[in-house]
């Protein structure tokens, strides 16, 4: 593993040598600080978007054409949903939406309230959306398990009958320049066997072994690149990382599509949109940013 792959921000596979097992790595640093700095969320909201935003990065790093891969959650809990986009062009965005008294309330006590805990009762769900297909791919099984990775480790289970295990971890890195936020995540996928490579059962045991002794903090420290991470564990074997795709914060939003979401109300709807200084405002509820338009703008278009 001789390569210079960047420590931060890109998504990138790699193979187990002579080991019917290959995954992938993901780390964030400056595009997850992004995507949850631009809501003031509770750190229990922000860990589980930035675990979303990890989980779709490793998944859709893995699709076969041009489009884009959602991953979402929603439940009765705390947390109405999470959902975290990701765009075969390398690019992130996230949003959650939940009532802060009562994740406040699951947020009490020593025990850091997990994807369960914050979502209640629901359902979690991965739409593949290919860009300029008339139908898209979904899958969705129900939540169970403190982690959106547990989560994800059950829909590739049930949809895809892939033996799969993932590790997701997000946290805060304080220095002088204050607090930022990092995420990181790794999933490894067994091979399943044929007449030409044999059961792979016990490679696949000696793969999940390995993969046990992944800590959270190995996956957030800045100073451990993916290649150095990858070699701490899987050395014995061998394994092989390949060229890395980087990843930004990036968010779809712009004039022209919230003029031509706004055209499509009414009249009289758009008239009710009106604030006390003439203007409309319309919020972004992924990057914040808020679009001023005057009236006229929007029913003209």
């Amino acid at each position: 593993m001789t390569s210079q792959t960047p420590a931060d921000d890109l998504v990138a596979a790699f193979q187990i040598e002579e080991q019917p097992a290959r995954g992938r790595i993901v780390r964030l640093g400056a595009a997850i600080d992004e995507i949850l700095s631009a809501h003031d969320y509770p750190d229990p909201v922000a860990e589980l978007l930035g675990e979303a935003c990890a989980l779709a990065a490793l998944v859709g790093a893995s699709l076969k054409f041009e489009g884009r891969l959602v991953v979402q959650a929603q439940g009765d809990g705390p947390v109405k949903y999470v959902v975290a986009d990701y765009d075969t062009s390398g690019g992130l965005r996230g949003y959650c939406r939940y009532d802060a008294d009562r994740v406040a309330a699951a947020s009490e006590g020593f025990v850091r309230p997990g994807a369960r805990s914050l979502l209640g009762e629901g359902v979690f769900i991965m739409t593949m959306d290919a860009e300029g297909a008339k139908d898209r791919y979904q899958g969705v099984v129900a939540i169970e398990g403190e982690t959106l990775a547990l989560c994800a480790e059950q829909y590739f289970a049930q949809s895809e009958q892939t033996p799969t295990r993932v590790r997701l971890a997000v946290g805060q890195l304080h220095d002088a320049g204050g607090r930022s936020w990092r995420a990181g995540g790794l999933i490894i996928q067994n091979i399943a066997g044929d007449l030409a490579r044999g059961d792979t059962d016990d490679a696949w045991d000696r793969a999940q072994a390995l993969f046990s002794t992944l800590a959270e903090d190995e996956l957030l420290d800045p100073l451990i690149t993916p290649e150095i991470l990858l070699f701490r564990l899987f050395h014995e074997d061998g394994v092989r990382i390949f060229p890395a795709k980087p990843l930004t914060a990036f968010c779809r939003c712009s004039k022209e599509r919230v003029i031509g979401m706004l055209g499509a109300f009414p009249e009289s709807d758009r008239a009710d949109m009106i604030e006390d200084d003439g203007l409309i405002h319309v919020t972004c509820e992924y990057c914040s940013k808020t679009y001023v338009l005057e009236p006229e703008a929007v029913s003209a278009d």
